[in-house]
């Protein structure tokens, strides 16, 4: 129970147990007394179950925490209290982006700290980050988002606030510069494990790398398969590594998986080849269980619904997006079919929360206030890539938001109790509905991956290897019962998973290739040229159904108009004689 140990844990494969039993056996065989071992992990749960399962075993005295409640134990040891600790970067970022010029002072305060912390991690500062950013699009224009990282460390400092990455970075130019505190520290500590070890980044190796010194104490313990937070600055490389940097490390792989079924995991392991890094091949250990089901079209609500009526609760099923702003697609469809459901709501997002705040107290139709606000928010008619991912889910979630006010006949009072009644969550009870990110370290009885196609798994521009890593660990999270379907263009991971994946068939009045109807071209046109001067997205203001139904049926007045789906009061208001004139025109 001495020296280097790399553990390659598969999912599923009890690296809890693995790591805490071996902590234990180091203490009762004399190896270390446990105030010399440091169990470290990245969140306070997961630092409470490794206390937890030590305790059973009869071991007091392990500390257990992250990476920071450590460097905060050392910082106030060694220097007295560090100052004030955010909790989180939003706020300060949040009126920060307020003095942003135009529609940036409303980009998610979300998207601001990510960057932020990509760069601290790399210990860049304001100074250096730019010249470090290669290639990498900032949520916001480069010279610009350094203008924001600067004025964010003058306020902090200002404030004698200090965020998670500075406990870090102080701890680290503590034991780099004050030889005494190194000192104390080999003393005081002797043995670590550190779990998730495919999520080190660069600030948290550099302060590992001073706790340990010139010794070789190190049990690492991760699965470079789940490694998908490289976007934040992880990489699994550190684990990869080990055995280079420690040449008489052993390494051992668990690869027996104690969640999923053979039939699960015959679908996971097809993608094994594709995962590169240390290879793992999952073996099971538990019966048989039902075939994946896997195709077009799927209807996942009906999926649940059945699965609930065959026994199984809501509450051991999950639906697993990419992207936040693909939830609130789901938090409809559950509430329409009744499915209480959990972990998502899209009035928790920065577009729902703002515009919410906006209408407060204010009178008049729902419809036209919504669209202004969307509009004085930023509301893009198009969206591009290169915007980051919660910026991309607020552009989306102001898009459904006008929509809805579209439909919406009533005032803007009424408007804001529909979406409260239509997007609160059944409180802890029903379905989970998360990103896959979220989803990592979790498990459930059936896991439902919907939207599994290109552009969304993976997401565009996102890095490929990591997405495909993404699809695994979603795929691994299920137990039992494992659904994947998709309605666009079909993600090339299923064709590694030897999927025929074929786009589902439309409904047949979605059959018409619009573009060869000239009446459908011509309202296509007016569309565009109406969205533009109304700057939102085409599709809000007709989609391509109801242009299809306008072409087909050709009303003539008001009330004929009326008729047509897609076409709310709002709407009609807004476009009616405007419409009517231009069908008129096509007719003649």
């Amino acid at each position: 129970m001495r020296g280097p140990l790399c553990i390659l844990a598969g999912a599923g494969t009890g690296k809890t147990t693995t790591i805490t039993r071996r902590i234990a056996w180091q203490v009762a065989s004399g190896a270390f007394p446990p105030q010399q071992i440091v169990a470290v992990t990245f969140t306070g749960k997961a630092a409470g179950e490794l206390r937890a399962r030590l305790g059973a075993l009869g071991v007091e005295g392990v500390r257990a925490s992250t990476f920071h409640s450590a460097a905060l134990a050392l910082l106030r040891h060694f220097q007295g209290d560090p100052g004030r600790i955010l909790a989180t970067k939003a706020l300060l970022l949040r009126r920060i982006g307020n003095t942003l010029p135009g529609a940036f002072r409303f980009r998610p305060a979300g998207d601001l700290a990510t960057e932020i912390e990509w760069a601290k991690n790399r210990r860049l500062t304001p100074e250096t980050y730019d010249d470090a950013l290669g290639d990498r699009e900032p949520p916001l224009p480069r010279d610009l988002m350094g203008r924001v990282f600067s004025e964010y460390e003058r306020r902090k400092a200002a404030e004698g606030l200090l965020d998670f990455e500075d406990l870090l970075e102080r701890t680290v130019r503590l034991l780099e510069e004050d030889e005494e505190a190194r000192a104390g520290v080999h003393e005081r500590w002797r043995a670590f494990t550190v779990d998730e070890y495919q999520d080190v980044n660069l600030l948290q190796q550099a302060l590992l790398d001073l706790w340990l010194g010139e010794r070789d104490e190190l049990c690492a313990v991760g699965d470079d398969y789940q490694a998908i937070y490289g976007f934040t600055g992880a990489s699994a490389g550190w684990l990869l590594a080990l055995p280079q940097r420690f040449p008489h490390a052993r390494v051992v792989q668990l690869e027996r998986s104690y969640r999923s079924t053979s039939q699960v995991l015959e679908l996971a392991n097809r993608l094994v080849p594709r995962l590169a890094g240390s290879a793992k091949t999952l073996a099971p250990t538990l019966p048989d269980g039902p075939e994946p089901v896997v195709g077009p079209g799927l209807d996942v609500a009906a999926h649940v619904r059945q699965l609930h009526a065959d026994g199984l609760p809501l509450e051991e099923m999950a639906v697993l997006v990419r992207t936040n702003a693909r939830t609130s697609e789901f938090e409809e469809a559950f509430h329409d079919a009744a499915i209480p459901f959990q972990g998502a709501s899209m009035l928790a997002r920065d577009a729902a929360r703002q515009l919410l705040k906006a209408l407060h107290g204010r009178r008049g139709p729902a419809a036209e206030i919504v669209r202004q606000l969307a509009v004085r928010q930023g509301l893009l008619s198009e969206v591009p890539d290169k915007l980051g991912e919660r910026e991309q889910t607020r552009q989306a979630d102001l898009a459904r938001l006008v929509r809805l006010a579209e439909e919406f006949p009533g005032e803007a009072d009424g408007f804001v109790d529909l979406l409260h009644e239509r997007f609160g969550e059944s409180a802890g009870r029903g379905v989970h509905l998360l990103t896959l990110h979220r989803a990592k370290g979790l498990e459930w009885e059936a896991v439902l991956l919907p939207r599994v196609e290109e552009g969304e798994l993976p997401v565009r521009r996102g890095d490929v290897e990591e997405e495909r890593r993404l699809f695994y660990v979603g795929l691994t999270r299920a137990k039992r019962h494992l659904l994947v379907t998709w309605e666009g263009r079909p993600s090339r991971f299923l064709d590694e998973l030897g999927v025929r994946a074929a786009a589902p068939p439309l409904p047949k009045r979605e059959r018409p290739v619009l573009e060869q109807t000239p009446a459908v071209q011509a309202l296509r046109e007016w569309r565009l040229a109406r969205a533009r001067a109304d700057e939102v997205p085409a599709y809000v203001v007709f989609n391509d159904r109801t242009l299809a139904e306008l072409a087909a049926r050709t009303p003539r007045t008001i009330a004929e108009l009326a008729a047509v789906p897609g076409i709310g009061p709002a709407k009609l208001e807004r476009y009616g004689p405007e419409l009517l004139a231009r069908l008129a025109d096509l007719a003649a």
